[in-house]
This record gives structure tokens, C-alpha cells and sequence, in this order.
């Protein structure tokens, strides 16, 4: 995915190059001695507080959906170090974004409707329970006169 190109996931949802920062850090993934020597591993910083292409609902969402990966200030940190390259890491990093950013974007779900049993039901339920009552008591000791 080139860096210049603007990330679209949906009307409301635009990730802007200028809004992530990308730093390479050693990773503690697969790749032998290599790893100690290499910086593989991506470090993604989305500032999802100001970023422009994100109405303010997907904005706040996107926030409250990344839990301990958001800091105070709103700025996103994704770390990816899964592979042993640096472009697939930055490719499962933009990935991971995009797929946080798109849950947020997904419209809400529709209000849950209260539904209510009918009174005849309710009537029937209570009466079955009161049948099965005396049913369980008919079962104790019998008494002798």
C-alpha cells in the first residue's frame, strides 16, 4: 500500500497519510540472531483526536474501541512485529488500523424493541407453576388418621 494515498473506509472514515507516523523498532518476533541487529518491527501512531477524515462519532468510537493501544491524548499506537520484514510489518500495522477503524465506522444497531408476554400468557405460565406445586407436595409422607 503506498504511503501517499489516502486509506478510504467509508463516507465518513478517510485515514490521511500526514496522520500516521511510522517508527522502526526492534522486533521480539521470529528471525533468529537477525533480530537483535535489524529494526523489523513497526511502531503505527494514528492521531485518531485530530485526525480531519473522521467525523466525530467514528472519532470517538475508534478511541474508545482501542482501549489501552489509545493514549490520553487521542494518538493511536499499533505495534506490529509479527513478520520478519519491515514492509510486511507496516502492511499488518496499516491493516490492524484500518480494521479498528472500520468497526468504528459501522452504523450502530437498530434500538431493541420491548416486547411484553400477553396477559393470558402470564396467566397460564402462574397457573402451570401452581399445578406443578401441588403436584410436588402431593408427593410427601402420607399421614395415617
Amino acid at each position: 500500500m503506498p504511503i501517499d494515498d489516502n486509506i478510504i473506509i467509508s463516507d465518513e472514515a478517510v485515514i490521511h497519510p500526514g496522520d500516521l507516523h511510522e517508527d522502526f523498532i526492534r522486533s521480539s518476533g521470529p528471525g533468529g540472531q537477525n533480530v537483535n541487529k535489524v529494526a523489523t518491527a513497526v511502531q503505527l501512531r494514528f492521531d485518531a483526536a485530530n485526525a480531519a477524515g473522521l467525523s466525530e462519532r467514528v472519532r470517538a468510537r475508534t478511541i474508545k474501541l482501542a482501549g489501552q493501544r489509545a493514549t490520553k491524548d487521542g494518538v493511536i499506537v499499533i505495534e506490529a512485529g509479527r513478520f520478519r520484514t519491515q514492509e510486511q510489518n507496516r502492511a499488518d500495522a496499516r491493516a490492524r488500523l484500518t480494521a479498528l477503524v472500520a468497526k468504528a465506522a459501522e452504523p450502530p444497531p437498530p434500538p431493541r424493541k420491548k416486547t411484553r408476554p400477553s396477559k393470558g400468557a402470564v396467566e397460564r405460565r402462574l397457573k402451570s407453576k401452581a399445578g406443578r406445586g401441588t403436584i410436588k407436595k402431593l408427593r410427601g409422607r402420607v399421614e395415617n388418621d
